[in-house]
């Protein structure tokens, strides 16, 4: 009785109790990180439009090794969700064990990129020579968190992947709150500290994710699911789960930083238009993460749990679960939709510009929420593709989605200098790209026979 209660069953059912008990303990996990750059960025706008303006491309750029992490995140929690719908348990551990070696390394070519290799590129793109300066100084700064990052990554991974999402708050609450309270205190000279500025922001989110990283080792010890998954008994390198990691990640990192990296090109191209643009386009970016957090959260459930039933055998389950995750993720998405669009002035006045954003901006931000709505289906079906095991299938469409998106987007912003609400609707161009191929691959069955 009590082994059965200390350890009880990690196989999923196909309910929506069980989608919510996931995807909303994710969505405030990750909404939380959210409103923090949404702070971090009213900051910034009320130190200066350049602030602001500069935010907008060190944000992407760091977004680039993120999402690096994000993916190894993605195809470790595919593996942990498998092996938690096969019942076996005892490759957990292991499992985490050797994200954690990966996610090490991907961090010191993180760091050594951003010191030899982007001062150059960004030289090179940046029309303005000061800008391209106070980026490459901030973002030598703000790398060194990317460690942290990628290690409080994997303890996500284990943590949705074994449906213990619950805990996700915990951390990232943690984090939220260090960095606000930082960020005012070294941007502007609070408290006793010496005023940094921009470079402020870059150590207050240094700080914050080495809290978060603590409090979520506190939480998983003193919860004993360290224990329970052996996941600081053995260091040692196991080469056959390495590759089966990076078999399963690789495709998907590939696809995330691909995406990010156009986002990136789309923010340079916009910088080529001014600085209220950029500040523009900053802000939509800003309410991408915040009011995408419910999106990306049932993405995550649809990942783990099309992996754990898959698991369980129940293929012929697979197309009814991620159908009705993607209808909870649209309901969402449209109540959010119907919030921008009402109150759009309202939601662009927290950044503290002028009249000339607010008028830029607003047409922006009503495609923007339409993108938001394409985008709410699109992210379930593609992360259920990821879900079975598929994961070169994930590239092969984000790699067609995103030569169109560019495309489109350098024709629209830089060859005719369309304005950029006309450029912003790449984004819905983007999500539908990815949508109508998820869809059709998940109905074809081609999965049902992928082992992982």
């Amino acid at each position: 009785m009590s082994d059965s209660n200390s350890n009880p069953s990690l196989q999923v059912t196909v309910s929506s109790k069980q989608i919510l008990a996931i995807s909303l303990p994710i969505a405030l996990a990750i909404m939380v990180p959210q409103v923090n750059f949404v702070i971090n960025n009213i900051f910034l706008g009320a130190l200066s439009s350049e602030a602001l303006a500069i935010g907008g491309i060190t944000g992407v750029f760091y977004l680039i090794f993120g999402v690096m992490g994000q993916g190894l995140n993605n195809g470790l929690q595919a593996l942990i969700s498998r092996r938690a719908g096969e019942n076996r348990v005892d490759e957990i551990g292991v499992l985490f064990n050797q994200g954690v070696i990966i996610s090490v390394l991907l961090s010191v070519i993180a760091i050594a990129f951003t010191y030899f290799i982007a001062p150059s590129i960004f030289h090179s793109v940046l029309h303005d020579t000061q800008r391209a300066n106070s980026v490459i100084e901030f973002l030598k700064i703000r790398i060194w968190g990317v460690p942290f990052l990628f290690i409080y990554q994997m303890r996500n991974a284990l943590l949705v992947g074994t449906n213990q999402s619950n805990f996700l708050i915990i951390g990232t609450a943690t984090e939220a709150a260090f960095n606000i309270f930082f960020d005012y205190s070294l941007i502007f000279g609070h408290f006793g500290f010496s005023a940094m500025g921009l470079n402020g922001a870059a150590y207050a989110s240094i700080i914050s994710e080495v809290m978060g990283l603590f409090v979520i080792y506190l939480v998983i010890h003193y919860q004993k699911i360290g224990a329970r998954f052996e996941l600081f008994k053995n260091f040692e390198i196991k080469w056959d789960y390495i590759k089966l990691i990076l078999v399963q990640s690789s495709p998907i990192m590939m696809q995330y930083m691909i995406s990010i990296i156009s986002w990136e090109i789309f923010y340079i191209l916009i910088e080529h238009r001014g600085e209220q643009s950029l500040a523009v386009s900053n802000s939509m970016r800003n309410i991408f993460g915040f009011f995408g957090s419910f999106t990306w959260a049932f993405a995550a459930t649809s990942n783990t749990m099309v992996s754990n039933i898959i698991g369980q055998n129940m293929q012929d389950k697979v197309i009814p679960l991620i159908n009705k995750i993607a209808k909870w993720s649209f309901g969402f998405a449209l109540g959010v939709c119907i919030l921008l669009n009402v109150f759009a002035h309202q939601f662009l006045s927290i950044y503290g510009q002028g009249a000339g954003f607010m008028q830029e901006g607003i047409p922006v931000l009503r495609v923007v929420s339409i993108a938001l709505l394409i985008m709410s289906i699109a992210t379930i079906w593609l992360n259920g593709v990821t879900g079975t095991g598929q994961s070169k299938i994930n590239l092969a469409i984000e790699f067609v989605a995103i030569i169109i998106y560019l495309i489109y987007a350098y024709v629209t912003i830089e060859y005719y200098q369309f304005p950029i609400t006309i450029g912003w609707m790449c984004e819905i161009i983007y999500w539908l790209t990815l949508l109508v191929p998820s869809y059709l691959y998940i109905k074809s069955y081609r999965w049902k026979d992928k082992k992982i």
